[in-house]
């Protein structure tokens, strides 16, 4: 009797040691978490958004200047904020190059990794830009797009509700609507036209969208007709140093489209800051345990 219960209290003991091994193999002794670095659960990749954009070439410096491993991988403003959306949907790793002011601060929670190396630089302001000429082809609107200004709470507000599928235009319209206190500091002084023609540039980024919208709003409720034309980076900054358009409000200065600036600089008239203290950088979910770029050396 003792035999037979023997063998079978350790045919019992065997089993029950095999399927805790089992176990933790089946989740690597980390309770069913990821395992491996950062960088091999991301690919050792970076998503960007368009190439060419200043955030992408301060990403790639900080790649260089923090000797990382990684790859900034291109793609759109549209794209990149589909991927952080899916990561954080699943509660997985990921990296985007990222700015405010921007919606996705107001829909997730996130945070800037640390930059000690200043790849990114400082605190950006984003400028209005007007063709040569302006002020005297289209005084009226030059003087509009000249007392521009709001802040980044204000941008913030027209990007959440295009986010969450409201016509960029029509969110314009609300936005102006509802904060006229602040439009007649745009347009106080200024007489009406009676379609004068005007073309405002930008580039895709949300950010610019809203911008653009309300300002384009603003114009043709002053009594311009309004075209707003959407281009990439480049092209835009070609378009008004050449005249092609008449002003952009998308100048994200010093970094961000510094080299632009400065290639074009002598053929613009630059009318300063419409919004302060935007920036740029690295961006992760909170949930994320790591706080710096440095965090990525490995």
């Amino acid at each position: 009797m003792f035999n037979k219960n023997f063998k079978k209290f350790a045919l019992i003991a065997i089993a029950v040691f095999a399927l805790a091994l089992a176990g933790c193999a089946s989740d690597g002794g980390n309770g069913g978490e990821e395992t491996g670095s950062i960088g091999e659960q991301l690919d050792y990749t970076i998503t960007g958004i368009d190439a060419g954009a200043g955030v992408v070439r301060s990403a790639e410096e900080a790649v260089e200047d923090y000797g990382l491993e990684y790859t900034v991988q291109t793609s759109s403003g549209a794209a990149m904020t589909q991927a952080l959306g899916d990561a954080i949907a699943n509660e997985e790793p990921i990296i985007v190059t990222g700015w405010n002011p921007h919606w996705k601060f107001a829909a997730y929670d996130l945070k800037y990794l640390d930059d000690p190396k200043g790849s990114f630089g400082e605190a950006e302001d984003i400028h209005t830009i007007a063709r040569a000429g302006l002020s005297e082809d289209l005084p009226e609107a030059y003087q509009i797009l000249d007392n521009f200004y709001w802040e980044g709470s204000d941008m913030e507000d027209v990007m959440v509700l295009v986010n969450e599928g409201g016509e960029p235009a029509d969110v314009a319209r609300e936005w102006v609507d509802n904060n006229q206190d602040k439009v007649a500091e745009w347009t106080d002084g200024v007489d009406a036209v009676d379609g004068a023609e005007i073309n405002v540039a930008y580039v895709a980024w949300d950010s610019e969208i809203a911008s653009t919208n309300v300002i384009g709003t603003v114009l043709s409720d002053m009594g311009y007709d309004v075209t707003l034309t959407q281009v990439e980076n480049g092209p835009m900054w070609e378009a008004v140093a050449s005249g092609q358009t008449d002003a952009i409000v998308a100048a994200w200065l010093p970094g961000t489209h510094g080299d632009h600036y400065d290639k074009y600089e002598s053929e613009f008239e630059d009318l300063g800051a419409n919004l302060e203290g935007a920036r740029i950088g690295l961006i992760v979910p909170a949930y994320m345990d790591i706080n710096s770029i440095e965090d990525l050396v490995e």
